[in-house]
């Protein structure tokens, strides 16, 4: 089979004028940005007179794996499919970070026949969202130094600056570093460190504003330090909200592409969900919400990170509610789980496949949790064995769920259509009575234990004494009603990514609790997440080029 790249330039992909028009956008909804991508103002949300909006399906995972489980490739390949059984799908999809295509994860422009295309430039620098978000958090940053150089009025303490510098790479080197080295004329020095675009404040804030100047509020709410008397410093205190706000006037807009089988695909807003809350815009959603019968969304990796942060903060924020949850799972990465080592994963085995499954059975659990109606999809892949795809369906058929093989990325939307139609049945057969699992107004430590509990399955938390000391100055500031943001490892549903499958008699460790008064959550770091990623000895940058006739080669 052709790699994804060569599948999608050989692609007839359709003008993005006529992908418009098959949702009932005109000329003067969109800004081109050449012929095959453009942004939708966002005037659109206010077209829709009637009130009627499409359903909403979320599509979220089992814990990732090294076997990989194409939760991108099932959104792309489920709307596809809509399609087919006669169903007006429009895609809601986060934009990919440069940090991981050029390091080792890839993109998130989906796989195989299932992919939103230009694939090329959705992955590298797309509509300047990315550049956009970094530069206007770098204007905040730079604005607090220059603020300290030009007499600090604000009495701000340059040894507790909490907010960081970014850029959208994975550089170790700039995890920890010191600043205004150089004398007198270069500032004053002060340890600071660099975090990854898609970890910026900037991002979730863009992904959780509902307007223009919604997002300038939340700007302006930002807590960038604390003062000598220990006291908040917020930035609007440095009068820089307005000029954020207009570097970010055309990143708000969300971005319009097509799937290879000229699917509408709103793409906006990228935060990792182990760092992050890891879901693309609420505008997005809404959009495709709006403008189609059935809007696909995805959220980051499993439905203990993505998911969980999707219902708890998005939804409430967002005042959305799915109609249906597909958890996608893979017989390679329930291999894996059941104690299977990558290079063994293509040989048939029942019964790692059945001692596995009891990550899938967690996060069925986990969603029924919002009381919403769940469907399971197993990516299949071409070394997956008839009878290993039955223990899976045997499973999920005794949990009380449906389950569908999707086979989006060998088939496009023709493999996607046994899963349509059991989406699609199933929200017939099941209303979402949708709630989110905790109450925001309850306390920190409170809604970190719902959460470590329910949808981890720990048996309690520890505190580091600075993440007790930090809970406590965040209470005294009045700044502790807000969702919690987890971090923490994808790969496990503990704090500790080599507990696989379903573990049981852990506790979750939380090092540090942080406020993001601007996004409108609370962060608490577990375990040892990093902000800052850095690249593999072989990074896939290795492996790419482009040629005397411009084309690109080796992007995936």
């Amino acid at each position: 089979m052709k790699t994804d790249i060569e599948i999608a330039q050989n692609a007839d992909i359709k003008k993005i004028t006529e992908i418009a028009e098959k949702i009932g956008l005109t000329e003067d909804d969109i800004e081109l940005y050449g012929k095959y991508k453009c942004k939708i103002n966002l005037d659109v949300l206010k077209k829709n007179k009637s009130g009627k909006k499409g359903k909403l399906v979320l599509v979220t995972a089992i814990n990732p794996t090294a076997a990989g489980e194409g939760k991108s490739t099932v959104t792309i390949g489920l709307a596809d499919a809509m399609w087919k059984e006669g169903k007006k799908a429009v895609i809601a999809l986060r934009e990919p970070s440069l940090g991981p295509v050029f390091g080792i994860k890839g993109g998130a422009a989906g796989g195989g026949y299932a992919q939103v295309v230009p694939m090329e430039d959705i992955n590298l620098h797309f509509t300047g969202d990315m550049h956009a978000i970094t530069s206007t958090n770098n204007l905040l940053a730079a604005a607090i130094d220059n603020h300290i150089h030009q007499g600090n009025t604000l009495g701000i303490d340059s040894r507790r600056i909490i907010f960081k510098r970014v850029i959208d790479m994975n550089d170790r080197a700039l995890r920890h570093i010191v600043v205004g080295l150089g004398g007198k004329a270069n500032g004053f020095v002060r340890e600071d460190g660099f975090m990854i675009t898609v970890a910026s404040e900037i991002m979730a804030i863009l992904c959780l504003s509902t307007s223009l100047q919604d997002l300038k509020e939340r700007m302006g709410n930002i807590l960038v330090a604390y003062n000598y008397e220990g006291k908040p410093v917020y930035a609007k205190d440095l009068k820089v909200q307005g000029a954020m706000a207009l570097l970010m006037k055309d990143a708000i807009k969300p971005n319009l592409v097509q799937t290879l089988e000229g699917t509408p695909a709103i793409i906006h807003g990228g935060p990792f969900a182990n760092i992050a809350h890891g879901c693309n815009s609420i505008l997005a959603t809404k959009m495709a919400m709006e403008l189609g019968e059935i809007a696909v969304t995805e959220a980051g990796f499993g439905a203990d990170l993505g998911a969980e942060k999707f219902m708890n903060i998005k939804c409430r924020y967002g005042n959305l509610k799915p109609d249906c949850v597909v958890i996608v799972a893979t017989v390679r990465a329930l291999k894996n789980h059941g104690g299977v080592e990558k290079a063994d994963l293509n040989k048939e085995n029942i019964e790692a496949v059945s001692k596995g499954i009891v990550n899938l059975e967690k996060q069925i659990e986990n969603i029924k949790k919002f009381n919403v109606p769940v469907v399971v999809a197993i990516n299949k892949f071409v070394s997956d064995t008839d009878a290993e795809i039955k223990v899976v369906k045997d499973f999920c058929d005794k949990m009380g769920v449906k389950a569908a093989l999707s086979e989006g990325w060998e088939k496009g939307g023709e493999g996607g259509r046994e899963l349509a139609r059991e989406v699609l049945s199933t929200m017939e057969e099941e209303k979402s009575e949708f709630k989110v699992l905790y109450d925001e107004k309850d306390s920190i430590k409170n809604k970190i234990e719902t959460i470590a509990k329910e949808i981890y399955g720990a048996d309690g938390v520890d505190y580091s004494i600075a993440a007790l000391k930090q809970i406590k100055e965040i209470e005294s500031f009045e700044l502790d009603k807000l969702p919690i943001c987890m971090a923490k490892t994808q790969y496990s549903l503990s704090d500790n990514p080599k507990l696989l499958a379903r573990p049981n008699g852990f506790k979750i460790t939380v090092q540090e609790v942080r406020v993001s008064n601007g996004a409108g959550f609370i962060v608490v770091l577990t375990g040892n997440v990093m902000t800052m990623p850095g690249l593999p000895k072989v990074p896939a940058a290795n492996n790419m080029d482009i040629l005397e006739s411009g084309e690109i080669v080796g992007l995936f």
